[in-house]
């Protein structure tokens, strides 16, 4: 059986779990997010712990097997602590502030860039060292939101100026030399 797919994912106290045919909707303190399954894994609470079960030992029943306990153990933890992505700016010039809910980014383009939430992202903003924290309860929306943001200035190699995640670390390129002799 698949290592991930036959661990129990313990339900922490205050999550409730809702299964209703192939939609298994998990309720916490933080919200609450509901996911479709395949039909061919069934997911069971049996003593406060979530167990999912393949079929058969097919190939795409295996591979769904782990991965939906996966999606399945990202939706708990998303509801009861959250996930956060940070980014930080860089560069002469470059700011980051909020403007009510929204982000408002000045990356050297004749505009300001303003980027509005999705529902269930919250930004919040350190102006003093440029550093943009993305949190929310899913993790796959956490997720692709701050890679929007990145790829509005992604890190380039030789000054190291744009957005880059905090720890992600840039390869720097040495540049041209002049004219020998």
């Amino acid at each position: 059986m698949s290592r991930i797919g036959r661990m129990p994912i313990p339900l922490p106290a205050g999550v409730r779990v809702d299964i209703q045919g192939n939609l298994v909707t998990v309720t916490g303190p933080k919200g609450n997010l509901s996911s479709r399954v395949h039909r061919d894994i069934e997911v069971k609470v049996e003593d406060g712990r979530l167990i999912v079960r393949r079929a058969t030992d097919q190939r795409d029943h295996r591979a769904l097997h782990g991965l939906t306990r996966a999606l399945l153990n990202n939706m708990v933890i998303g509801v009861t602590q959250g996930y956060q992505k940070q980014l930080e700016v860089q560069g002469v010039g470059y700011r980051v502030e909020m403007q009510g809910d929204n982000l408002l980014l000045q990356l050297g383009f004749s505009h300001p860039v303003r980027i509005a939430p999705p529902e269930g992202i919250k930004f919040d903003v350190d102006p003093r060292t440029k550093i943009i924290t993305v949190s929310g309860v899913d993790k796959e929306l956490v997720g692709r939101v701050a890679a929007e943001i990145r790829a509005w200035r992604p890190p380039e190699p030789y000054k190291g100026k744009g957005i880059r995640y905090v720890g992600e670390h840039v390869r720097r390129k040495a540049g041209k030399t002049g004219k020998v002799g």
